[in-house]
């Protein structure tokens, strides 16, 4: 059953923050933990969980916005989860900033914190809803709101984020694959093939391949081949619904091929990207980006950049097959960033992002695409593309100008073959030559390719370089991976590495921003508000207590009191 948590709003006058020294409780309601209760915990919309519990009377949930903000402290501060509760049991700066006011108090066990995690997981798989995505979106509107953040403008980047997998080479994942498939196997069927599998398994995988001439490794993948075959023709009546068995089935399928009845071993060109690279992660997928190689995941990130925001913050995270190219990625959150953020009028990227697809998208939703680079090679000749308010497109090289007419399939242009001739470019020119003129066919396509590219020329000097900071975002991101590679393995625990790093990215800028006006009365203010805040709910909630234990005990002594209200405090 599901029930809020608000027990961190009551007052405890014998909490630990009322019996530490005046010094220790300013620091304490200036800390970054304080902040933390404030910003991120106490906004949680905890009833966006409440799908998760039983709707009849049982036993209530542990604290949700509690298990959300550890969820997020364990990121920012890369803890381990027993360190997370090592951290709950014996720091009162972090249960302050998960809202626990006793010393002796735990909100939660650690296999509850697991428990949650899986059914955010079972969730997500049901539905398609990421709750921990509705977390970010909700509290980085609020924010935006409080902080007035203009969003006008924004950029956008990617990183790769591996997956905490063994790099397995083709024949030890064959291999490794083939030795679970056997654990697996029922006792009878053990005993039919152990013969035939002997060499593959009594050593673990990586030892089986150690001793292995390269030039037999094809070889021993072409005799591997054959067992898979056999063994996927004799087990798939039997162990067809077996999740070990399905991966086996994956990799039979994504390495080999029957041609003419005979197993053949695809050649590496046909393996393609989203194949198994590990039987460990089945969602992982392959991608070599600019010489790099990683096998997970890709984060995409969007944020603001104004300079008259007093800081940015991220508003869009996604993840995404590493193997999508990021035009595709951008295609597909396009739409969703205009809906979060209405205001936005311009996008900065890289030209990764670049897409005629997307240009079409940028035209509707009326956002003018900055692109700081170009993909592919440059024309020698630049051939500009201008709409006029008549409709039609002025057509311009670097001697010329023309308005184009319209073939059947596409707009052109003519060209004066005169002015053309002397041209000292017209041997590189992209233009057709014909009897007499040149011609130059183009389509919308082209036009707001050429508009894309052609963006940054019409910005003022300052906003040029805006995409570049971008890189530091993410930075912030990958510090918390070691070696470009997650801790976890799976497409849904790297978003809830992406979305709680994305809150954390947030409330630390929003605290450093804070942390800025702290010399000045601002700040003093504030402090002296919580603090005779705390004082003043600490105080009620004493007198309340006092005044029930006192008239529970007169009843108890006077029998002969018979009260004609009772109040239930």
């Amino acid at each position: 059953m599901f029930r809020r948590n608000i027990r961190h709003k009551q007052g405890n006058i014998f909490g630990f923050k009322n019996t530490l020294p005046t010094k220790l409780q300013k620091e304490l309601y200036t800390s970054e933990e304080y902040k933390f209760y404030e910003i991120i915990f106490s906004n949680i919309r905890e009833e966006d969980f409440a799908c998760l519990y039983s709707e009849v009377d049982s036993r209530p949930n542990a604290p949700v916005n509690a298990m959300v903000s550890a969820i997020i402290l364990m990121q920012r501060n890369n803890w381990t989860y027993r360190e997370l509760f090592k951290e709950i049991s014996f720091n009162l700066l972090t249960k302050t900033a998960l809202g626990m006011n006793g010393i002796d108090e735990l909100p939660f066990c650690m296999a509850t914190i697991f428990y949650f995690q899986n059914k955010l997981s079972e969730h997500y798989n049901k539905t398609g809803e990421n709750l921990l995505e509705k977390v970010f979106d909700n509290l980085t509107a609020k924010q935006i709101k409080e902080l007035k953040i203009k969003t006008n403008i924004q950029r956008t980047d990617s990183l790769l984020a591996g997956s905490n997998i063994r790099n397995y080479s083709r024949l030890q994942l064959l291999v490794e694959v083939l030795q679970r498939l056997y654990r697996e196997l029922k006792e009878r069927d053990k005993g039919r093939f152990k013969k035939e599998l002997e060499p593959y398994i009594g050593q673990t995988s990586e030892k089986h391949i150690y001793d292995i001439k390269a030039t037999d490794i094809p070889h021993q993948i072409e005799t591997i081949g054959e067992i898979y075959h056999r063994l996927y023709v004799k087990l798939k009546v039997n162990y067809s619904n077996d999740p070990v068995f399905q991966i086996f089935e994956r990799v039979y399928r994504e390495q080999f091929k029957i041609v003419e009845n005979k197993v053949i071993v695809r050649p590496k060109e046909e393996v393609r990207s989203n194949s198994l690279q590990s039987p460990d992660d089945v969602e992982a997928t392959y991608r070599n980006k600019n010489g790099r190689v990683s096998k997970g995941q890709s984060i995409n990130v969007v944020e603001t950049v104004n300079t008259e925001n007093p800081i940015e913050l991220v508003t869009d995270v996604s993840v995404q097959a590493n193997n999508i190219d990021d035009s595709e990625v951008l295609n597909r959150r396009i739409e969703i960033i205009k809906e979060k953020t209405p205001s936005i009028s311009e996008l900065h990227f890289d030209g990764a992002y670049g897409s005629n697809e997307n240009d079409k998208e940028f035209e509707k939703l009326e956002i003018t695409p900055v692109q700081t680079g170009v993909r592919g090679p440059i024309p020698s000749v630049e051939i500009k593309i201008d709409e006029t308010k008549s409709g039609r497109y002025k057509v311009s090289c670097p001697e010329q100008s023309a308005l184009s007419g319209r073939s059947r399939k596409r707009y052109k242009v003519k060209f004066k073959m005169k002015i053309c001739a002397g041209c000292s470019l017209s041997s590189e020119c992209t233009t057709i030559k014909q009897k007499h003129s040149r011609v130059y066919y183009f389509t919308r396509e082209d036009y707001l390719k050429k508009k894309r590219i052609n963006s940054i020329n019409n910005i003022p000097e300052d906003r040029k370089k805006f995409r570049s900071n971008v890189e530091a975002t993410i930075s912030e991101f990958s510090r918390k991976m070691h070696n470009k590679k997650l801790k976890v393995r799976g497409f849904f625990k790297t978003t809830i590495f992406a979305f709680t790093m994305a809150i954390s990215i947030n409330f630390g800028r929003i605290f450093r921003y804070l942390v800025d006006l702290t010399d000045n009365f601002i700040h003093f203010v504030n402090y002296s508000s919580h603090y005779v805040k705390e004082q003043f709910n600490n105080f009620i909630n004493f007198a309340l207590h006092f005044i029930f234990t006192l008239y529970r005990t007169f009843i108890i002594l006077n029998t002969n009191f018979k009260p004609r209200v009772i109040v239930i405090l």
